[in-house]
């Protein structure tokens, strides 16, 4: 299992790469295997300021629907369109095809608070 080490981490297995003042977020290879295979991803956040923790979206799989939660207070500036048509990406490519918004960062101080590769690989246990 891949737990790239540039990427920061919540316990609730989403994942954030800071580019500069925007981040990209999308959920773990963790979560993606646990979740199975992704049918839907349903993001309708965009322009929103979205507080640490709170919903931005959901994604449904073949057998269960879970809920994204925002790692870091940001504002969603665009959603990957591509997930649309192949929802998928986030089964073969979590980390990079698979993403699922870019935002702006209220505070980026805020992202060393989350889980750096380590922590979140134990907190799953592998």
């Amino acid at each position: 299992m891949n737990f790239p080490a540039e990427l920061k981490y919540t316990k609730d297995h989403e994942w954030i790469r800071i580019e500069g003042d925007e981040a990209v977020i999308g959920i773990t290879e963790f979560a993606q295997s646990e979740l199975g295979d992704i049918v839907f991803v349903d993001i309708d956040t965009v322009g929103n300021e979205v507080a640490q923790d709170e919903l931005f979206g959901s994604i449904e799989a073949v057998k269960t629907v879970s809920d994204l939660f925002m790692p870091v207070k940001s504002t969603v500036l665009s959603i990957n369109d591509q997930l649309d048509a192949s929802p998928e990406l986030v089964n073969t490519d979590p980390y990079g095809e698979g993403w699922m918004v870019r935002v702006k960062l209220d505070n980026p101080a805020d992202v060393e608070a989350l889980l750096s590769a380590e922590s979140y690989k134990e907190l799953v246990g592998k």
